[in-house]
């Protein structure tokens, strides 16, 4: 499988070339960008939920399945931030074309809540280059990773939960956001769990 920041190029051309063929395709109308907002939210979703359970798979489930998303977890967060940052050029797209649609299927309070949200990824991203995780220091880079990752996972929760009720496309979806965190609480109980080991004097 590829791997490293070839995995990054690879899944930047086809999240690219998924988006523009569904917006050309749809003949560049609003409906095509609204079809190019949900696909990427999946691709997104999907990334950020590989990334963000990669290290607690493998430590729940050791296997070469489990290895190769924790051996590429920096290259999967990238490649998350890559569609997701493509999500937004879809959604800035729709406001452009159509702002009194835009406003119809958002608000105030939704745009600061993803805001904050793409703050975030956008750090996270940054950050994932050896040189600037340096200059960050280690201590500080699991800071901003761990509140990061949390927040991004809020804001997927958020917005899968309040479309649940509205379409049952969305339950696996809410089914997917929960069961990360759940591994990912599974795995940090686990942890804290392990005896000390005590040295003899």
């Amino acid at each position: 499988m590829t791997n490293g920041w070839r995995l990054v190029g690879v899944l930047s051309l086809l999240l690219g070339t998924m988006t523009g063929w569904l917006v050309v395709s749809h003949g560049g109308d609003i409906e095509g960008i609204r079809v190019a907002i949900r696909a990427t939210a999946r691709t997104s979703l999907v990334l950020f939920v590989m990334a963000f359970t990669a290290s607690a798979l493998a430590e729940l489930i050791p296997s070469a399945a489990t290895h190769w998303p924790r051996r590429n977890r920096r290259y999967l967060g990238v490649s998350f931030a890559v569609s997701h940052f493509i999500h937004l050029g879809a959604i800035v797209a729709l406001a452009v074309v159509d702002r009194s649609l835009f406003w119809k299927l958002t608000n105030v309070g939704t745009i600061v809540l993803a805001g904050t949200a793409y703050l975030f990824i956008a750090a996270m991203a940054a950050t994932s280059f050896d040189r600037t995780a340096a200059w960050l220091g280690p201590r500080k880079w699991r800071l901003l990773h761990l509140v990061g990752s949390w927040y991004i996972w809020i804001s997927f929760a958020v917005a899968v939960g309040k479309r649940v009720p509205l379409d049952r496309f969305y339950w696996p979806l809410a089914a997917l956001v929960l069961a990360a965190a759940m591994v990912r609480l599974i795995a940090m109980f686990r942890r804290n769990r392990r005896p000390v080991a005590i040295s003899a004097p």
